[in-house]
């Protein structure tokens, strides 16, 4: 009796073996959380540092040696094109102007009754051009006259915002005096550089979107207008010139911009960055292989954004790459593969 139960005992125990070593084996496997790769849309974005410019800008200054008589503007005024803004003392002007036009009249007038004359063969016709030499003399100076008028008026050459007024009535200007600052901000001009290696990639046309310290809310919508024909040799970039609208005028020149710059979308390769070993200059991630264990393998990197990495080369389409447990494992660990999903719902229960 005792023999039979020493011998039920041992194929128990010789059963149990096999079992033990699956459970063991399991136990082995690392759990590790996997991405499987796929061609997926990216979009390259330059990010520069811009500085605003008005679309045009003119600080106005005097151009004779005159009193100011009368100011037509306060300070920060919108103006239109042609808006009367400084008029400068010419009684000198305006007394010579008349006297000029009486005289280009007499002039007139002399001609008009030779050249009847003329036409009767009373008179002869070298005296009608010397009356035709007196007429155009005399309207000569009174047009110069009247140009001369017109540079003590100062009219604004554009529309736009004014600056400070530098001048007031009685104020004695001299050619070159800065009467204000006029800047047409409606659309602004924004200037910045990208790297020599981006310039195919830019072009007029192309969407850019700015953002300023003071309106950190707002995104300012824009398109680039220009690229430079020159690369600056020492720098190795080139100028790009994008035009923002501005219709609130909440953009002024001189501001720093921050500039996102949207490149052409394509396809590429991508993993998260938390599946990236760097280990010096030398970059690399597990791959589950087809027996399902892990495998380093060595990939080149490219661009990165919102937490992924273009893979330039090392993956294929179709690779699991390991995004979770990574510290865990080493080259040949046996991995048991949790989907992403089955993960997230896991913890959703627990």
């Amino acid at each position: 009796m005792r023999g039979a139960v020493l011998l039920v005992s041992a194929l128990l125990v010789g059963c149990a073996e096999p079992a033990m070593e699956v459970a063991a084996g399991a136990r082995g496997a690392t759990a590790v959380t996997v991405e499987t790769l796929a061609e997926r849309p990216w979009q390259d974005r330059i990010e520069a540092l811009g500085t605003a410019k008005a679309s045009e800008s003119v600080t106005l200054t005097a151009k004779v040696t005159e009193t100011v008589v009368r100011v037509n503007f306060q300070d920060g005024d919108v103006v239109e094109a042609g808006r009367w803004l400084v008029d400068l003392s010419g009684k000198a002007e305006i007394a010579a102007l008349e006297e000029a036009q009486a005289a280009y009249t007499e002039a007139l007038q002399q001609y008009q009754r030779q050249a009847d004359l003329v036409k009767q063969g009373i008179l002869s016709k070298s005296t009608l051009d010397s009356l035709v030499a007196s007429r155009d003399a005399a309207l000569a100076r009174t047009n110069a006259i009247r140009a001369r008028l017109a540079d003590r008026v100062i009219t604004a050459p554009f529309a736009g915002v004014l600056g400070f007024r530098q001048v007031s009535p009685g104020t004695l200007v001299t050619p070159g005096t800065p009467i204000t600052t006029l800047d047409a901000i409606d659309t602004i001009k924004l200037d910045f550089t990208v790297p020599e290696v981006a310039m195919a990639a830019v072009e007029p046309g192309q969407r850019i979107a700015a953002k300023s310290a003071a309106f950190r809310q707002r995104d300012f919508a824009g398109e680039v207008s220009v690229v430079s024909t020159r690369v600056d040799p020492v720098t190795r970039s080139v100028q790009v010139r994008a035009e923002v609208p501005n219709p609130e005028r909440l953009l002024r020149p001189g501001m720093l911009l921050t500039v996102t710059l949207e490149l052409p979308v394509r396809d590429v390769l991508s993993i998260p960055e938390i599946s990236l070993i760097q280990v010096g200059s030398s970059q690399s991630v597990f791959r589950v292989d087809s027996d399902d264990t892990a495998e380093r393998v060595e990939v080149k990197t490219g661009a990165r954004q919102l937490g992924r990495v273009e893979i330039l080369s090392g993956l294929q389409a179709g690779d699991q790459v390991v995004v979770d447990g990574v510290v865990k494992l080493r080259a040949g660990t046996p991995v048991s593969v949790i989907e992403p999903s089955a993960q997230i719902a896991g913890s959703a229960a627990g």
